[in-house]
Order: structure tokens, then sequence, then C-alpha cells
């Protein structure tokens, strides 16, 4: 859980509430796809008061230079494409898991049997999710 410890000690900027037709939440989208990402879902979670950002996208890579290759893609893409750079990453020491923090969005990249070990689509069951499989 050390991932999600780094996002309770942020604030939430004032700007916009982002929308899943936000260009940064399609860029993220597009990046992890060029990379071949996969089971890529985006979990809504503005409904819900606890939530730490507007947007979490989570993907499964299936090996640790995929992982790198994915959350690279993502970093270079949003700021190439939206003009943003993270507000925080870590995961990139070991890549079983690598958390990209947009403050609004952030990102995880894991490994299969990383994501199915921490089940966050079950911890955030109350946000919408939706499935962006090509």
């Amino acid at each position: 859980m050390e991932q999600l410890s780094s996002l309770t000690n942020r604030k939430k900027k004032s700007a916009a509430r982002l929308t899943k037709n936000s260009k940064i939440i399609k860029t993220i989208i597009a990046a992890i796809r060029e990379k071949k990402g996969e089971n890529i879902i985006s979990l809504d979670l503005r409904k819900i008061n606890e939530a730490v950002a507007d947007f979490f996208i989570i993907c499964e890579a299936g090996n640790q230079p995929q992982i790198r290759a994915i959350s690279d893609n993502v970093e270079d893409k949003v700021k190439e494409l939206c003009g943003e750079s993270p507000y925080h990453h870590e995961g990139h020491n070991n890549l079983q898991w690598v958390l990209i923090d947009y403050v609004n969005v952030v990102v995880h990249v894991m490994l299969p049997e990383t994501r199915k070990f921490y089940q966050l689509e079950e911890m955030w069951s109350d946000a919408a999710a939706t499935g962006h499989e090509e």
C-alpha cells in the first residue's frame, strides 16, 4: 500500500473538475494503448467524498520493461499534449506497480499479480468503472 500513502499527503488543485472526456484522460489511455497496456479501466471517483482524485486509470503490463515503457510513455505524452508534469510518481525502482499522480487523475501501471493482490477496483467499488479495450 506504499503507493497509496503518497496520495493522502497532497491537496487537490482547485482547478475545474475533470470529466471522462477530458484531454488528459484521453491522452493517458492512448499512451497506455500505444505501449500495449492491457485491461485498462478508469474509475470515476468524483461522487466519492473520500476520494483523493477525480479518476484512477488502472492497467496491466506483462513484464517490468513494459511497465517502464507504459509509464514513460504516459508521462511523455501528457507533457507533450497537455503540458502537465506529474505532481508525484513512484515505483520506478521495483517496477511492480508504478503510480503517476496528476492530482485529479492517478495512473496505476501494475503487473497482473500485483493488481490481483491489491484489488483497487474492489477497494473503490462505489466508483463507476469503464473499460477501455480497443
